[in-house]
């Protein structure tokens, strides 16, 4: 068998503020739930897939989630987890 070397990738989003990511996502949430959609099931379904369906068009919601990379999206919500759960501090 031979030694496969797995090195960790760092990257670095290029694109949308934070600011722009978290609200828009605040938005689409809040849109879903005014529609009485599961907005976690639905965003989860999007993330996924990214099939513009699972997101309304009510309030644009779908043309403004669809301007963000999906990768900026999952770094948004990990880096809200963390800071939720303040793994981030040194202890």
């Amino acid at each position: 068998m031979s030694e496969q070397n797995f090195n960790t990738q760092y990257f670095k989003i290029i694109g949308e503020s934070e600011d722009y990511v978290r609200n828009v996502l605040i938005d689409v949430y809040a849109s879903l739930v005014q529609k009485g959609y599961n907005p976690v099931n639905q965003m989860v379904g999007y993330i996924m897939s990214e099939d513009p369906t699972y997101i309304t068009s009510y309030n644009n919601s779908r043309s403004k989630i669809a301007r963000i990379n999906r990768d900026e999206i999952i770094e948004e919500l990990v880096r809200s987890f963390v800071e939720y759960h303040k793994l981030d501090q040194k202890g």
